[in-house]
Formats: C-alpha cells, structure tokens, sequence
C-alpha cells in the first residue's frame, strides 16, 4: 500500500502544531513549525473561516496523522470502536494506542512513529514470544513486546534504550529497559492518551 513520502514538517505545518513525526528534530529550533508557523503551500498565511465541518475534518486528518494511517483503516478502526461498550471516541483513541507501532514508541524504542513502525516492519520486535512485523498488529493486557534477540547488538537499538531510559513511559506500560522488554500492564485510560486530539469531533464528523 502506498504511504505518503513527502516532507512531514508539511504535515504539522497544516495542523498548526507539533504531531512530533521527526524524532529529535522536533526538539530543536530546525522545527519547520517554529520557523514558518503557518500552513504550507501559496496561500499559507492567508486568513480563512473554518466551518463546523472543517473543524472536524481537521481534527480527523490530525489524528490520522500523529498515529500515521490512512482513511479507509481510521474508518475501520472508528466502526469497530462503534461496536464496543463505552464512549465511542475513547475508544477509538484507546484502539490507536493499542496499536504495536504506537507501543514500541510509548516505550522509547523508537524516537518517533514513523521511525517505531519502519522498526517493526524490519522484523526487530516480538510479541509474547513470537516475532510480529505488523504495526497495526493490537496488544492487549499483559502482553510483552521486546526487543529481537538478534536485534538487541545492533548499535541502533542500544541507543535507542538508552534514550528511552531518559523518557517517561506511561504508566499503562510497564519498561525493562535493561533487558529491552516491555509489558502493558493494563489499558489506557483517556486521561493518560496525551495526543492533543478531541475525540468528540471525530464523532461528530462520522456521525453526519
């Protein structure tokens, strides 16, 4: 499937905010957002009025954006947090997080998404045992998602841990750092999903 491979910077420049796709470069004043606050493209610094639906839209494409998937697969993702018990919109953003991609980044083994999913996709993590190469790949309460015993040598890996041992890790997830494993201790609450993302819009957009 086709992913988009043009500059991300554009990507947090439209949303008008960090969405943290760079890894360190986000940190530093380089940060596009920091530079040219404003969107991309001829007509960036112009004023527009949003609509409704356009607040929305906007909020939707963010976050297919930080979690870094395409429409038809949020829209998946949103039916089948539809079918669960609760709050719609936790628990799409609870499903997101849950995603094995998003794992390896909370845990600090990847500097960003992007950079955690090419790592999964590289066959560098196993779960409960078994090698997963899948990002989308959902863990679940009590999981262990660790480092690949071939992996754990490679000079790219141990910096990564040892960046990660500097890194809050939510309190969802449980670190070994020294042994390059993580454990989800249990689910995420909302309040401990920092993305800057109000589910509620999301909603509101699929449900017109």
């Amino acid at each position: 499937m086709a992913r988009y491979t043009a500059s991300v910077c554009r990507l947090c420049r439209r949303e008008n905010q960090k969405l943290y796709l760079k890894s360190e470069r986000c940190f530093t004043p380089k940060c596009p957002v920091e530079r040219r606050n404003y969107a991309p493209g001829e007509h960036g610094q112009s004023k527009k009025k949003i609509s409704e639906y356009g607040v929305q839209l906007r909020e939707k494409q963010k976050a297919r954006r930080i979690y870094g998937i395409f429409e038809s697969q949020f829209r998946r993702y949103f039916h089948l947090a539809t079918k669960k018990k609760g709050v719609t919109g936790e628990t799409l953003l609870n499903l997101l997080e849950r995603r094995l991609d998003n794992v390896v980044y909370r845990l600090g083994f990847g500097g960003s998404r992007p950079e955690a999913r090419q790592l999964v996709r590289h066959g560098h993590f196993i779960v409960n045992g078994r090698k997963v190469s899948i990002p989308s790949f959902l863990v679940s309460e009590n999981d262990t998602v660790e480092v690949s015993s071939s992996s754990k040598d490679l000079p790219k890996m141990k910096r990564l841990v040892e960046i990660a041992k500097s890194r809050a890790i939510p309190e969802w997830l449980e670190l070994d750092a020294d042994n390059m494993r993580g454990k989800i201790a249990r689910l995420p609450r909302r309040e401990e999903i920092d993305v800057p993302i109000q589910e509620h819009l999301i909603v509101e957009l699929y449900s017109k």
